[in-house]
């Protein structure tokens, strides 16, 4: 069970995500399921076949779990590797 406080460590996809804030200002408010992880960027398909890229240190991202609570997640902290991402230890906040 994915908890808020250990979002960062659990498994991204299949998560409804949207962007709060980003450098980017286009970016910002586009919404979906997040469908494929990298290192440093998150693919969200917005509409049926359309899948747009956010990267992961320029967004504020916006997680909505299964339980249907929102959690607001800086991307630099998911910025790694998703199997490396569940062996890190962040401090706890």
């Amino acid at each position: 069970m994915v908890s808020p406080k250990d979002l960062v460590r659990h498994e991204l996809i299949g998560l409804e995500a949207e962007i709060a804030s980003s450098s980017n200002p286009a970016s910002v408010g586009m919404k979906g399921k997040v469908v494929d992880e990298s290192r440093n960027t998150l693919s969200i398909e917005t509409a049926p076949g359309v899948t747009k890229t956010a990267i992961k240190d320029q967004c504020t991202f916006l997680f909505t779990l299964p339980s249907g609570k929102k959690v607001k997640v800086e991307g630099k902290l998911l910025v790694s590797r998703p199997e490396d991402r569940v062996k890190k230890k962040h401090r706890k906040w």
